[in-house]
């Protein structure tokens, strides 16, 4: 097990190296001079010189991505244009409000999603089964953004909000106390991964239920529940915790509409709000953080797989 982590962690390098090499090259595939683009139209040829002097565009590119390179392994991501903060501060200051928005609505799917793939495959081939497939089928084709804007218009601006359930702008500093506020972003974010989570459980769990073991554990007498939930469930779990795995990645990079329109203060609007004002050095650092955390839950859920089976062979 140690080898296998210890392998899977130097996979990783080159991995998290082509991650630095594309967030790099987000300021160089921008048509004309970033420098220029950065300063506006109307920026006199000082000004121009002096951001292209304090973003290093003067050197040549394999410099510029060395030195990129070594400051973002010592933690130093440059400094914002607009503000003159540190990156990795404007990013902390957001980091944590999306990374709970997407603990809480991974949570959610997961929850949503499991429940109505473990009763769709249980009852297969009912009305049961029809419709909840046709409710996941709904949920997984409808945008977030449109979904979000359908829940604001129900329960913030509507006269029948309930009033434990009311919508507030959510503080930069986290969800804090207000629990209430988590509710329709995560159900926004969230309702999309319950519905790829609940058709792969199905899906596994069908496989499953249909091997020799399930049937000779029927053959004894062994009650239908834990048939389904310690046999059955448990070995259907690996690509469901697969998905599990990258739906949480795909919250972190796809809260940057739910974010938006719900006026949270998280890494996905700093991003809108950064690339609206061409802060170049704040996009890299949002995408790269955003990426590299992506590759690390990756790598948890390849590790996990020898705790739910025993069997899988990870040497």
């Amino acid at each position: 097990m140690t080898k296998y982590i210890i392998r899977r962690l130097l996979q990783t390098i080159p991995v998290l190296l082509g991650v630095t090499i594309l967030v790099f090259s987000l300021m160089h595939l921008v048509p004309g001079d970033p420098a220029q683009i950065v300063a506006g139209e109307g920026a006199s040829e000082q000004t121009v010189n002096n951001i292209r002097e304090r973003l290093g565009l003067n050197e040549s590119i394999p410099v510029q991505y060395g030195k990129f390179l070594t400051n973002a392994l010592q933690g130093d991501l440059g400094s914002s244009v607009r503000s003159g903060r540190p990156v990795m501060d404007e990013i902390g200051s957001r980091f944590w409000v999306t990374v709970e928005l997407a603990f809480y609505s991974t949570i959610v799917a997961v929850l949503l999603g499991l429940i109505a793939g473990i009763v769709s495959a249980v009852r297969h081939y009912t009305l049961t089964d029809t419709s909840i497939m046709v409710v996941a089928l709904f949920g997984l084709s409808m945008p977030n953004f449109w979904f979000g804007l359908l829940l604001i218009q129900w329960f913030a601006i509507g006269n029948w909000m309930p009033e434990w359930l009311e919508f507030i702008k959510m503080r930069p500093s986290g969800w804090g106390d207000e629990w209430r506020q988590v509710i329709l972003p995560v159900l926004t974010l969230g309702t999309g991964g319950a519905a790829i989570i609940a058709r792969m459980t199905r899906s596994s769990m069908l496989e499953v239920i249909e091997q020799d073991y399930i049937r000779t554990a029927r053959a004894k007498g062994v009650s239908e529940r834990l048939v389904t939930y310690r046999h059955a469930l448990k070995n259907a779990l690996i690509p469901v915790v697969t998905v599990v795995g990258l739906e949480f990645g795909g919250f972190l990079g796809g809260a940057v509409l739910t974010e938006t329109i719900f006026a949270i203060n998280g890494m996905g609007r700093l991003t809108i709000d950064a690339i609206r004002t061409r802060d170049f050095p704040v996009v890299q650092g949002t995408v790269l953080v955003i990426s590299v955390i992506f590759v690390l839950v990756n790598l948890l859920v390849d590790i996990s797989y020898r705790f739910l089976n025993k069997r899988i062979d990870l040497n």
